[in-house]
């Protein structure tokens, strides 16, 4: 109880090649997510917050505690995402009609998520979400925040914290956040927005 551990990436350490290299995704997620799972870990003992979920967690907990376990699930759904890279890759069935009918084709919805992700200040995360009638909003979350705690359901995001992209694209994150499209297994948005 109230132990969490590293999640393990479904697939290869390579295989988000050349959108985010091998060295990136060790350090990404074998150093930061893993330090974060660390932390989390720590503070958690004799809490009353131990053995409660990290989206319970994001939702009640503040300071420190709140930053890991928010990093945490952020990382988790950040990485479950993904899958080697595939050229012309777009989201299919229902999740397709949502986009098309909430921000007007596929293409104006990549064009306002890039830049919603570009023009946040400092560190966090883009996100697509549903609200609570299905409707998908775009949202800017600073540091650890989560759109849960908006009570909105967190389909897509991409990590904007500089440690994402850094080692790739250095300052360029307009380009990491262009070619992150490539490597999205629409799949996995898909369950998620069911």
């Amino acid at each position: 109880m109230g132990k969490f551990e590293l999640m393990v990436v479904p697939y290869a350490i390579d295989a988000l090649e050349p959108v985010i290299s091998k060295q990136t995704l060790e350090f990404h997620h074998g150093k930061h997510l893993a330090g974060y799972v660390n932390n989390l870990n720590g503070l958690l003992e004799g809490s009353p917050l131990a053995g409660l979920t990290l989206e319970e967690i994001v939702l009640k907990a503040s300071g420190g505690m709140l930053n890991n376990a928010g990093q945490i699930l952020n990382h988790n759904m950040y990485f479950e995402q993904f899958m080697a890279p595939k050229a012309d890759n777009a989201p299919t069935g229902k999740l397709a009609d949502a986009i098309v009918r909430d921000f007007g084709s596929f293409e104006a919805f990549k064009e306002a998520f890039q830049k919603t992700g570009t023009t946040l200040f400092g560190s966090g995360w883009v996100w697509l979400s549903a609200d609570k009638d299905g409707k998908l909003v775009i949202t800017q979350e600073t540091n650890a925040a989560n759109p849960i705690q908006k009570g909105l359901k967190p389909l897509l995001t991409f990590d904007v914290w500089e440690h994402a992209y850094y080692l790739d694209y250095q300052n360029r994150r307009p380009d990491h956040l262009a070619a992150l499209w490539q490597i999205i297994d629409w799949q996995v948005i898909e369950k998620r927005f069911a």
